[in-house]
């Protein structure tokens, strides 16, 4: 029997955004790769690109034998835990791409391997490229793919060392891929997870921007010797020859939000859990001077044109003061308020582990797992933020609108913005009443600003 190795993966520019997938099929035993496949499905999430990805990989491996053994490798531990059942599949989206997924060979004949995003490249560049051709108004075309074709042993292939071909040093500035972040502290419950990213679509966004492509079979190619030296000639050319036109084009002035974190309620020093669905605290007296001292900050920058606030207490309280300051008007913006932690509101971190140890590893594992009691997931609150950011850019593009919120919204406009991984939530500290600032152009891109400390408002 025939054994075939599938790599796979899948991206999203903006999480969710345009997004394509890519993976590969290689001989098992001596490590040629047999057929790549790849596809721009248009908005969707990362989870979701990488679902198809897989599924595109199976349905290419499937056309060349049905009967072969598979063993399936991917950077998503989200997407190799589900299928390969240690974890519960709860987001809608992914739930009929996993099914049909696991029935496109015999479950007998197929096993699934986590690995790091490093050997996962060639995988990564296809799905790039999808991306790439997206952008253009088009469609992945073999015939313009820079991934080099591995020929190499069958050592190599088992150690995913599926090579590309070299790329012109304007790739460098696509921000191509998801953006790593170091393992650091917290992090330790997400070793292992740094090219995850939230599924952050209902189910409504699974559909949107795929429509009719979603039938469709995926473009693939069985590789030949001619090609695989085409791709070659054509990497060396790019290394040698820079593209021109570099520069951005004038995008005009961004919609920038100016994201400020309330002052500090009571259970802010004892960092315990507080969020929407809690006991709704008021300012304390140091949260009240932060929020002055924020003002004046903000009334000395002298940018501020519109003010919104989540529609919590501590957010209302300290976009007041800063309103009074600017003499603007508040809005309200239901968007904007804090993640709804269920049970676990009011209680520290290490009460939630020893009451629902279970739930918390869960929960730090999977960015669609909810907190006990019925709370909202990451996954859930980054759907409902980039909603507010579509909205909100749309209606302020060129102005700058302070965003009074909290932590777990500021972080995931910034992770939003930075495409980065999920697990880089629990890898930022945002201070009471800090100010961190994300400009949105026209073409989509963004650009970041943290200051992230009160020491500014000293």
């Amino acid at each position: 029997m025939r054994e075939f190795i599938v790599e796979a993966d899948g991206g999203s520019r903006g999480n969710p955004g345009p997004a394509g997938y890519g993976s590969v099929v290689i001989d098992a035993t001596t490590g040629e790769t047999l057929a790549e496949a790849a596809e721009y499905i248009g908005v969707a999430t990362n989870n979701v690109a990488e679902y198809r990805g897989l599924l595109a990989g199976l349905r290419t491996a499937h056309a060349l034998d049905p009967s072969a053994r598979i063993h399936v490798r991917m950077d998503s531990k989200l997407v190799v835990e589900q299928m390969s059942g240690r974890w519960k599949i709860k987001h809608p989206d992914m739930k009929p791409l996993a099914a049909e997924a696991a029935t496109v060979f015999p479950p007998d004949q197929v096993t699934y391997e986590w690995i790091p995003r490093a050997q996962n490249k060639h995988a990564d560049r296809l799905a790039n490229e999808a991306m790439d051709a997206g952008k253009r108004g088009e469609q992945w075309s073999a015939a313009n793919s820079t991934a080099e074709l591995s020929s190499a042993g069958s050592g190599d292939a088992l150690k995913g060392r599926a090579q590309l071909s070299s790329t012109g040093p304007g790739d460098a500035l696509k921000g191509r891929g998801r953006a790593q972040l170091s393992s650091a502290g917290s992090a330790e419950a997400f070793q292992g997870r740094s090219s995850d990213q939230l599924s952050s679509a209902g189910s409504g966004d699974a559909l949107k921007g795929r429509g009719e492509l979603r039938d469709q079979p995926p473009l693939t190619r069985t590789v030949t010797t001619t090609e695989k030296t085409t791709a070659d000639t054509r990497a060396a050319r790019n290394v040698a020859t820079p593209s021109p036109g570099w520069a951005p084009a004038d995008m005009g002035a961004p919609a920038t939000f100016v994201l400020l974190r309330h002052g500090e309620t009571p259970l802010t020093p004892q960092k315990r859990f507080s969020g929407s669905g809690g006991t709704n605290p008021a300012l304390s007296n140091v949260g009240q001077d932060q929020a002055e001292r924020a003002a004046t900050a903000l009334a000395a920058r002298g940018t501020i044109q519109h003010i919104l606030a989540s529609p919590l207490t501590r957010t209302r309280e300290t976009a007041a003061a800063v309103a009074n300051r600017l003499g603007l008007d508040v809005t309200i913006e239901e968007g904007l308020r804090e993640t709804d932690f269920g049970a676990w509101e009011g209680l520290t971190f290490g009460e939630v582990r020893e009451r629902y140890p279970d739930d918390l590893t869960t929960w730090l594992a999977d960015p669609t797992a909810q907190p006990t009691g019925g709370g909202e997931s990451f996954a859930d609150t980054a759907t409902r933020i980039a909603a507010t950011r579509d909205k909100l850019t749309a209606a302020y593009a060129g102005r700058t609108v302070l965003l009074v919120t909290h932590v777990t919204p500021i972080k995931t406009f910034v992770q939003l913005a930075l495409g980065a991984p999920p697990e880089s939530l629990f890898r930022m500290e945002l201070s009471a009443a800090s100010i961190s600032a994300v400009a949105y152009y026209a073409d989509g891109n963004a650009s970041v600003r943290l200051f992230n400390d009160t020491s500014h408002l000293r």
